[in-house]
């Protein structure tokens, strides 16, 4: 059985993830999850607080999806896992990515700081592969993640699996 507090945060998420954080009322979140306002804030203070929780478990999602990459020794290999990160993404996920690629317009949330390790782990590999500009090549390859990650999450990628393997033969 999902607990109430379980309930406030699947209804925090899919809100912010469809209307954004601005745009959604902490009456909007209780409703949806069919609790009291007053249980809200008992559970989480605010809606910043809210947020803030929704957030840390985000962050701990992205963390598991990258820890493999930033553990791989094998260059190639650590290529192979960025391309196909975003496509092994599962779709009950997509309103906590929908979340933090939200967020990332927001000013109090710094993205290049949450994707520090992803970046020092390319920017290590396209050096190890002595590229001329290994710096420039990380910066590429973050875009085309995060461009692919917003084509899947719009649904408007077409063929993502075909896209997929176009990154990978061009990269590997």
């Amino acid at each position: 059985m999902v607990s109430k507090k379980e309930r406030i945060l699947e209804a925090a998420l899919a809100l912010f993830a469809k209307q954004g954080y601005a745009a959604t009322s902490t009456n909007a979140i209780a409703k949806k999850a069919a609790v009291s306002e007053g249980l809200l804030f008992k559970h989480f203070g605010n809606k910043q607080g809210l947020l803030d929780a929704l957030l840390k478990e985000a962050e701990d999602q992205v963390a598991l999806l990258v820890a493999p990459i930033v553990t791989e020794k094998n260059p190639q290999e650590v290529i192979r896992k960025c391309i196909e990160m975003p496509f092994e993404v599962p779709q009950e996920a997509y309103n906590f990515w929908r979340l933090i690629f939200q967020m990332k317009w927001s000013i109090d949330y710094d993205p290049k700081k949450k994707e520090q390790l992803l970046r020092d782990k390319l920017l290590a590999v396209f050096t190890e592969l002595g590229k001329e500009d290994p710096e420039q090549e990380t910066e590429l390859l973050m875009q085309l993640i995060d461009s692919v990650s917003i084509g899947l999450l719009q649904g408007s990628l077409n063929d993502p699996l075909l896209f997929r393997d176009f990154l990978l033969k061009k990269y590997i």
